[in-house]
């Protein structure tokens, strides 16, 4: 009996395949994607860790600080060079200087001073143009910076100097960072390790590179070395310090892959709903047939078996070729990046290793038959007595009970409107996670009345095109409607991938758009001087308060000891700050005496002085000056450090100046101090703003590989219906309708059900957007002001909407094809 079933089983399945051809292929592009989306997430860690490697060099023996100091101990090279079997070495130093625009200011970001080694064999960087600098007076800079400032090599650049002044040096190369993560996130300056000092401010030792006598064994001489210079460092062979530096690409990979494997969730949960409704569909159309075997001695677990080792071969079909589709996109994407971008030294492989083809081609079968659990069930409870139905399809009963599936979906309704609610509204830590787990609980109870709630909106969408389309529109309509559960679960595929890239998009735009005003309500000032001197020169704040733009407010700090530790304290007139930013209000009514500290402490001794703690704005040492932790009036800071610097300058502009103005102000007032760079609230934006653009241009795209999934399953849906709609179609063209009004009236069907998902999910998506960027902009600014201001985000969606009713007019293609080419007779003959 059992080879008997699974021969049916065989030649069933061989029978139905042409009906699952469609859902094959939702399954196939959802293994694809998880394939191309771990190799694509592996990609980038080799990038990272290629990068990491690329700046080890190619010294034999490393040695690097063992400390948090980062920081070499004095002598270390001296030292280094005693051990035996050393033949030359390199002490790496990094400091700070600025890079001098031709307006005669520094660039916005300090510069990152590097040695370059006498030895070429001991060079770590990268040459991109032109040579090294080798003497006094020679820089080579990064590619992007010099640019900025117009020079080229042979030309010279202004650079400042580590006594205060400034120098005309030669640019002599260009330095390829584009790999480097030591030199690529920040202006560079290359100089002979000779010149280093006069250049740079703050220099520290940071590496030492070695080079071993041939045939020396380079593990002995790293252990000789560690024993030289003591406890405070460690050494390590180049493959050593290769893997030294690889350890940040663990935690990293973990993050790229769960944030990668979010999205491959969000699409085969796609796919299983495109399975589950293609298989409800097919096996109510064969009600008659399913109910025939009963009568012949079938029992319900045969039944069950027959369907569920159907899907099994579907899936195992699906995966299989979405394996060798995700093989071969992993191809092409590999000489794709590795042959247009510009990586430098990194190479990159996009193809992953033999355990992920695997693993996805297992997931991709599990998934296809929990897909098929559900439709299974529901077919096995057909009872016998349906073989003498008139009709071969039928309406299969629901599993399960209705009364819990209702409970369980006004639970999840409710718990998540109040999470919702409690995460735009409440102010919390976790407001931004309480939003996403109410989305995900409400949007899940949206699924369940999704049969209710989709068919009227299909009528809604269908009186806009009535007019144009007559009564082929009338007829889609109709149909769709009085279908109105596999309305619902076509349309829903469609519903889940939309709701999840408006939500994304909109949170993005919002943040985007609300970002200036976000940071103006949190920053006490718009802008900050900064400068590797001890202290802000007076004459230098002199000529800032000048400048009527300008509300100038110096901060004055000193470091004490609280606890044994050494703590900065900070002070500053809270009249000149932004009133709106954290802590501002507090610092206005903060009495002598009292303090506001970073870690809220209800008291502390400041040089024998107690002092008490203000609770409530914690983070305003931090926003005045970076290593502050604890903020105090000016008075107290009179009694307790005398004579105490003024590290900083926070600048705001004065009445109604503009953002401009008072930056040429500022620029103006410095001008005979090019060694005080400007922190700008301004430019912080942009760099903010760059990299959510970028990200939406990411999340888009990946969730458009749910679009494509949801697409695939009205297709699926579509062609079902033509072969159950056959008589249907020959009465029609009996009585006239044409064969392109039949395929305009697929056309619209496909449309329908695409755009009726897609504008549900667009004013869901605009909902829980909404709500999620109120957490993030924590009520500093409206979510709907933000979103009217970030024009790019309104484009987005109106593309995602125009994807959708394209994707649908695709979907119809094979349906309205297979119609136009019935035959009138034969429809009619249809059973």
């Amino acid at each position: 009996m059992s080879s008997s079933l699974f021969s049916f089983t065989v030649k069933d399945f061989r029978a139905q395949l042409r009906r699952l051809v469609l859902t094959g292929s939702a399954v196939a592009v959802g293994v694809a994607f998880l394939v191309l989306s771990v190799g694509g997430a592996g990609a980038l860690v080799q990038s990272y860790e290629q990068s990491a490697a690329a700046d080890v060099g190619e010294a034999a023996v490393q040695v690097v600080p063992g400390g948090a100091e980062g920081t070499l101990p004095a002598g270390a090279a001296a030292r280094a060079a005693r051990v035996p079997e050393v033949t030359a070495v390199a002490e790496r130093l990094a400091g700070h200087a600025n890079v001098i625009a031709p307006s005669g200011r520094p660039l916005d970001d300090r510069a990152l001073v590097t040695s370059i080694a006498a030895d070429p064999d001991l060079r770590w960087q990268r040459l991109d143009a032109g040579r090294w600098p080798e003497g006094p007076g020679e820089v080579a800079l990064d590619r992007e910076s010099a640019e900025r400032v117009g020079a080229a090599p042979g030309g010279t650049v202004r650079v400042t100097k580590a006594d205060g002044g400034t120098a005309d040096v030669r640019l002599t190369g260009l330095l390829d960072t584009s790999a480097s993560q030591a030199l690529g996130s920040q202006p560079a300056i290359g100089v002979p390790y000779a010149q280093v000092r006069t250049y740079a401010t703050g220099v520290r030792a940071t590496h030492l590179d070695l080079s071993v006598a041939p045939g020396a064994d380079a593990l002995a001489v790293a252990k000789a070395a560690k024993k030289s210079l003591g406890a405070g460092v460690s050494a390590y062979t180049h493959a050593g310090a290769v893997d030294n530096a690889l350890q940040g690409g663990k935690a990293m990979y973990a993050v790229v892959m769960t944030a990668a494997l979010s999205f491959v969730l969000i699409a085969m949960a796609v796919a299983r709903m495109v399975v589950t409704n293609t298989f409800s569909v097919v096996l109510a159309q064969r009600a008659r047939q399913l109910a025939l075997l009963r009568c012949v001695g079938t029992d319900r677990d045969q039944l069950l078996r027959i369907i569920r080792r159907q899907g099994l071969m579907l899936g195992v079909l699906a995966s299989a070729t979405g394996l060798a589709a995700g093989a071969a996109a992993c191809g092409l994407g590999t000489a794709a990046v590795n042959g247009l971008a510009d990586l430098g030294p990194v190479e990159v492989s996009l193809m992953p290793g033999p355990w992920t083809f695997g693993l996805a081609g297992v997931f991709g079968v599990l998934l296809t038959l929990w897909a098929v659990r559900r439709p299974a069930r529901a077919a096995a409870a057909v009872p016998p007595v349906a073989a003498l139905a008139a009709s071969g399809s039928a309406k299969l009963p629901e599993p399960g009970s209705r009364a819990v599936r209702e409970a369980v979906s006004v639970l999840m309704l409710v718990a998540g409107a109040g999470l919702l609610v409690l995460g735009a509204f409440g102010g919390s830590a976790v407001s931004l996670l309480a939003v996403t787990v109410g989305a995900i609980l409400t949007f899940f109870a949206v699924l369940r009345y999704a049969q209710y709630l989709l068919p009227p909106l299909v009528g809604l969408l269908g009186l806009a095109l009535r007019r144009p389309l007559g009564t082929v529109d009338r007829l889609s309509v109709q149909q769709l409607r009085a279908n109105s559960r596999r309305t619902a679960a076509a349309s829903s595929a469609m519903l889940v991938g939309v709701t999840v890239a408006v939500s994304a998009v909109t949170t993005i735009g919002a943040t985007e758009g609300g970002l200036d005003s976000m940071l103006a309500n949190r920053m006490p000032a718009v802008f900050a001087l900064d400068t590797d001197a001890a202290r802000v020169p007076a004459d230098a704040i002199a000529r800032l308060r000048a400048e009527r733009e300008l509300t100038v407010t110096p901060v004055r700090t000193a470091t004490l000891t609280v606890d044994g530790r050494k703590t900065v304290v900070a002070a500053a007139d809270p009249a000149g700050l932004n009133p709106d930013a954290e802590g501002v209000g507090a610092a206005r009514t903060l009495k002598d005496g009292e303090a506001i500290t970073f870690a809220q402490r209800p008291s502390l001794t400041l040089a024998g002085t107690r002092l008490t703690g203000v609770t409530g704005a914690s983070a305003l040492p931090f926003s005045l000056y970076p290593d502050a932790s604890v903020y105090v009036t000016g008075t107290t800071l009179d009694r307790i450090a005398p004579g105490a610097a003024v590290s900083t300058v926070l600048i705001n502009p004065a009445g109604d100046t503009g953002h401009d103005a008072a930056r040429a102000a500022v620029d103006r007032a410095l001008a005979a101090h090019p060694e005080i760079r400007i922190a700008d609230t301004g430019s912080d934006a942009d760099l903010i703003r760059s990299m959510l653009d970028r990200m939406m241009l990411v999340v888009t795209v990946l969730l458009g590989f749910s679009i494509a999934i949801a697409a695939l399953g009205v297709a699926a849906t579509l062609m079902l219906t033509v072969e159950e709609r056959t008589r249907e179609f020959g009465m029609l063209r009996a009585i006239g309708l044409a064969g392109e009004q039949l395929r305009r009236m697929l056309t619209l069907e496909s449309v329908l059900l695409a755009l009726t998902g897609a504008v549900a999910g667009t004013l869901l998506g605009l909902l829980y957007g909404t709500l999620a960027a109120r957490a993030v902009l924590a009520g500093h600014v409206s979510p709907l002001e933000a979103l009217a201001s970030s024009g790019g985000t309104a484009l987005t969606i109106l593309g995602i909407l125009a994807a959708t009713v394209l994707t649908g007019v695709a979907a119809s293609v094979l349906p309205a094809r297979r119609v136009r080419r019935m035959v009138v007779v034969d429809a009619l003959q249809a059973a």
